[in-house]
């Protein structure tokens, strides 16, 4: 037990919330629970966005348009290693993610890659 008790009960109160955070993603539906930031940039030819999402495996990310909307999902968890390590600050949001973006009239092909730490999606116009 630390000697500070404030320490002590930040302490306490980080390791509630990742037990309630681990309770909620074994029981508790499988919402999106944040949204990560994007760039959308256009040319003639195509639109490109980037995702920050970095640590997150570009395979793992689900792309689809519906009714002219594309959504990026997936999720960022900590890895297997570090499930039980304690935690002093967690910064990058962790858990499903989801994110929708309108897009202009048209047909588009998608493709992806890393750029920066970003995935980056490629929506080729046709």
């Amino acid at each position: 037990m630390p000697k500070n008790p404030f320490d002590w009960m930040l302490s306490e109160a980080l390791d509630q919330l990742t037990r309630g955070e681990r309770m909620r993603q074994q029981f508790g539906r499988q919402e999106a629970c944040w949204e990560p930031p994007i760039d959308v940039l256009e040319t003639e030819h195509e639109l490109l966005i980037l995702v920050a999402l970095p640590g997150v495996n570009p395979d793992n990310v689900e792309t689809v348009i519906h009714d002219g909307v594309l959504v990026i999902s997936g999720q960022r968890t900590l890895p297997p290693e570090l499930r039980n390590a304690r935690i002093h600050r967690l910064e990058l949001p962790q858990g499903r993610f989801e994110r929708r973006i309108a897009l202009p009239l048209g047909r588009y092909a998608i493709s992806r890659f890393v750029m920066d730490g970003c995935v980056a999606l490629r929506l080729a116009k046709s």
